[in-house]
């Protein structure tokens, strides 16, 4: 018999966490559909102090927003003919 993992997911502690922004938590999870996405979750504090988590999920097929280059950080001084 084959596991049905519609609706559902894992997360995992992330032990590569460097920044606040990185999540505390990844993992995938899979929709009704079948398409697998990526899962984020973060730990949180509302104002009143209670812990929370914030999640995101982005479909694992989804191609990253390309960020525009900054060419001139490339270029060194001494490439400058002038």
């Amino acid at each position: 018999m084959e596991y049905d993992n519609t609706n559902s997911g894992v997360l995992f502690k992330n032990d590569r966490k460097e920044t606040e922004r990185h999540p505390d938590y990844t993992g995938t999870w899979t929709d009704a559909n079948g398409v697998e996405h990526w899962f984020s979750a973060w730990i949180k504090d509302s104002k009143s102090g209670t812990k929370f988590m914030s999640v995101s999920a982005r479909p694992k097929n989804e191609q990253p927003v390309p960020q525009p280059r900054d060419y001139a950080a490339d270029v060194k001084q001494d490439d400058v003919p002038f």
